[in-house]
């Protein structure tokens, strides 16, 4: 019994532990000299498009996740005939793609909206943990071409390649989400076996030739993406926890870190699942030279950028990050979901600029390939507001202190500093006048309002400096939500 005691305490959340990863902020830089590049060109890009979509769009849950046997509210199954018995749910749910018409998929519709928002980026998922592959991938009969899909007979079938077309149209880099993790193939949760969590089903040490069927697998599918649909910009790898472990590290996880769930429910273990990561960045980066890699939660070379999930960090991080968010509802489609309002936003999208981060966010299609009006409408606030500010978002970098009060700053390459007044609710003014005390501009500088041709009147106070707002500007605000001086040089 006591020996029956100590499993159980040793054993937490494999999700602490991946957010461990975020929170002791670890980083290992890059070395190659193409990816460093393109890494600084999409950390000036700021603002991107993050799309969750798959059968699971029909039952309107959170993604993949009913079917992993985990004692989480968000693996509760609420859907279908037969939840209460796992087997016959996880078949129906499968069966999910019988049934998956989205005839009103109109991606143009999607990249011109998120274009006009100021988006420069978008990160499609390709597949989930469910395994069902949104491409034409010819290792699998579980995707969205397959002539058992109700949209296999659609000129539009394969979902990847129209979404990347038309995001490369609109000049957007593009992302592919890729799920390490395959819960649909039989050598990651062996038909045999029951699965006992997210992990894979079976120790990869005692069953090597399976193991390394299901890498070949991975290996395979991820090399499609990247030899059939064009350039892709960013290789975004989800399932954290299926990565090569040491057993010094499963010692460390267990020893070191406990954690205890007072329910009792064993919801997750640490397994060695090498999927050779080295190698296959190797071989991606031979198709796609300079490709940006997130083997997101995965402390090592191959995260060239972290990405803390559903929260922004309280101040600027050391390495490059970005900030992936839901819009409205869920991370996959919520039946009248209630999206942010542009002041959320747009306030948000500079409190992680200041910080030094990108803004991904998410938007989840509907079962019948469309978007929700909220999230048009929420895209329609970010663009008329970057129409006006959008030179203090885009490839600028943040200054001591990042934030007074409520006001937000960056700086761009040519020593410009940018000053966010964030409007609180329902003030639709900006003050007559206002002191900023840590930042002290240049003798005889130009002082503006981004979206005016006033030039401002300042004086140099004893720390900082006053800003005067006449009052025919005050009555003509060029934008919503927050109001952008612009500082043509200050004193470092």
């Amino acid at each position: 019994m006591k020996k029956v005691i100590v499993a159980l305490t040793l054993i937490f959340s494999a999700q602490l532990f991946s957010q461990a990863v975020y929170e002791d902020e670890r980083y290992v830089p890059e070395t190659d000299s193409l990816v460093l590049k393109k890494l600084d060109e999409w950390q000036g890009k700021k603002f991107g498009l993050l799309m969750h979509w798959g059968t699971y769009s029909q039952w309107g849950i959170v993604e993949s996740w009913s079917l992993c046997p985990e004692d989480y509210g968000w693996c509760e199954r609420t859907k279908g005939a037969s939840p209460e018995n796992y087997f016959d749910y996880k078949k129906e749910y499968e069966g999910l793609k019988k049934t998956f018409n989205p005839v009103k998929f109109n991606p143009e519709e999607w990249s011109k909206a998120a274009k006009n928002a100021g988006m420069k980026y978008m990160v499609f998922t390709t597949k989930h943990h469910d395994g069902f592959s949104m491409f034409d991938s010819k290792y699998t009969d579980y995707k969205v071409t397959d002539k058992e899909c109700a949209f296999s007979n659609n000129a539009k079938s394969n979902i990847t390649k129209e979404i990347f077309n038309a995001f490369r149209n609109e000049n957007l880099w593009i992302g592919a989400y890729f799920s390490k993790p395959d819960w649909n193939h039989k050598n990651y949760w062996d038909p045999y076996f029951p699965p006992l969590d997210r992990n894979v089903n079976y120790n990869p040490e005692l069953y090597p030739e399976k193991w390394q069927k299901y890498v070949d697998f991975t290996h395979n599918q991820i090399m499609e993406l990247m030899t059939d649909y064009g350039k892709v910009d960013i290789l975004w790898l989800d399932g954290g926890w299926v990565a090569k472990t040491s057993q010094e590290e499963i010692n460390d996880f267990y020893y070191n870190k406990i954690k205890t769930n007072k329910g009792g429910f064993l919801k997750s273990r640490i397994v060695n699942q090498d999927i050779k990561m080295d190698e296959l960045v190797v071989k991606v980066r031979q198709k796609q030279p300079g490709l940006i890699v997130v083997d997101r939660a995965v402390h090592g070379k191959n995260q060239n950028y972290l990405t803390p999930e559903n929260r922004v960090p309280e101040k600027t991080l050391p390495y490059p990050w970005e900030s992936c968010i839901i819009s409205g509802g869920g991370w996959s489609y919520t039946p009248d979901a209630k999206y942010m309002t542009g002041r959320e936003g747009i306030h948000m999208l500079i409190d992680v600029v200041a910080k030094g981060g990108n803004l991904l966010l998410n938007i989840a299609p509907s079962p019948e390939g469309d978007w929700q009006q909220g999230a048009y409408d929420l895209l329609e606030e970010y663009g008329a507001w970057m129409k006006v500010n959008s030179a203090a978002i885009y490839n600028t970098k943040p200054i001591a202190p990042f934030k007074e009060n409520n006001i937000c700053m960056t700086q761009n390459k040519e020593g410009n500093v940018f000053l966010f007044y964030m409007a609180e609710e329902g003030e639709n003014q900006i003050p007559s006048e206002f002191i900023v005390k840590s930042i002290n501009p240049k003798k005889g500088t130009k002082i503006s309002l981004l979206g005016s041709n006033y030039q401002l009147k300042w004086e140099k106070l004893e720390t900082g400096f006053k800003v005067v707002i006449p009052e025919n500007l005050r009555n003509n605000l060029p934008s919503k939500y927050a109001y952008t001086l612009k500082i043509e040089a200050v004193n470092q």
